[in-house]
């Protein structure tokens, strides 16, 4: 079997985002988070701010597509009362803010604003905090960038924050930093595999298989997360396991024309699959069969080069093709011209 490590790395190096779209967010992220805290009229119902979603689980893939642009996700945690503001009330407060420094570039979601830049898009998703010590913990848990699980408490995992859901007229939980460390303990479990293989999946259903819809992002990821073993050493492995446990372990929900509840991490009444039809799990699974015996293939072809032309199969032009083959000096011996030197996948924020 070849793990091809060296590959690997520069699929991925094809697919994450650029030093550029990296920065990019940074800078639409640190501008908003700035702006809401020095604003006169929100800062003193503003616990404080902090990141969610893939940027900072560090699972992003470059956009694909015309889109062009990537996502951030920024918490903000805030005092209001959700027994008497009303969930279209609690969004309606960041409005004149919007207006003044995105005005023309925001629009009300169900659940959030969005705001459109030309080089980011940004989700500002407005919370409550529901008691004095989870006002306390975010305070210091966004001042101070401590992750939970580096504190000397496990205060993170009582108390949920809840986030207005206008289209339902209600608050709902969420618990954001339950996904981020879930996300952080199975990277160490798999020795900073998991990412990476979150990512080389993400790029194969966004690019290569976009319909149908559902499931997409972060239900994809959750997913991901449920069936990856522990023991995966390599990007690859981790791929074949991923795929073959997914055709394996949810054979009987397609049979029966059902569709799997995955719980959130910290708020398990929720399923993760909540928007996902059956049809659209059905489709899904029909992809995910023929991927699972293309990696098998791929992964357990002892010749490098073909090995090399079967993943590409799989995860399309941004694999690296193998080397071509050309005329030795020696006697007109046909042979490859060797890959240059290796590169190490690591599990850095940005591998």
């Amino acid at each position: 079997m070849a793990t091809l490590p060296t590959y690997f790395s520069d699929y991925l190096k094809n697919i994450r985002m650029t030093d550029n779209q990296i920065q990019e967010c940074k800078t639409g992220h640190e501008t908003l988070r700035k702006r809401l805290a020095e604003d006169e009229d929100l800062g003193p119902i503003i616990v404080d701010t902090f990141l969610q979603g893939s940027y900072k689980r560090n699972t992003a893939i470059r956009p694909s597509g015309d889109k062009g642009k990537s996502d951030v996700d920024v918490i903000v945690v805030t005092t209001l009362d959700k027994e008497t503001e009303t969930p279209d009330k609690a969004l309606e407060r960041f409005r004149p803010f919007l207006k003044k420094w995105y005005d023309g570039k925001f629009r009300k979601q169900g659940r959030s604003w969005g705001i459109e830049l030309s080089y980011v898009d940004l989700d500002l998703v407005v919370t409550s905090a529901p008691s004095e010590a989870a006002k306390s913990f975010y305070k210091n848990f966004a001042s101070l960038d401590v992750m939970a699980n580096e504190r000397d408490d496990d205060s993170w995992k009582t108390e949920p924050l809840w986030i207005p859901d206008r289209d339902a007229g209600q608050w709902d939980k969420t618990h954001p930093i339950a996904q981020i460390l879930k996300t952080r303990e199975k990277n160490q479990l798999t020795k900073g595999h998991y990412i990476n293989v979150v990512k080389a999946i993400k790029w194969w259903r966004k690019a290569l298989h976009p319909k149908p819809k559902y499931p997409k992002s972060y239900p994809l990821e959750h997913l991901i997360w449920t069936v990856c073993p522990d023991s995966i050493d390599s990007v690859a492995k981790g791929v074949v396991s991923v795929f073959e446990h997914i055709r394996d372990d949810y054979r009987w929900c397609v049979a029966s024309g059902q569709k799997p509840y995955l719980p959130d991490h910290g708020v398990p009444e929720h399923d993760v699959f909540a928007r996902v039809s059956a049809e659209d799990f059905k489709g899904f699974y029909g992809l995910v069969c023929d991927a699972a015996e293309q990696a098998r293939d791929a992964y357990d072809e002892e010749d490098k080069e073909k090995s090399a032309e079967k993943w590409r199969e799989l995860f399309g032009e941004k694999f690296p093709a193998p080397p071509k083959k050309k005329k030795s000096d020696d006697a007109g011996i046909e042979g490859y011209t060797p890959r240059t030197a290796p590169s190490i996948i690591g599990g850095g924020r940005y591998a």
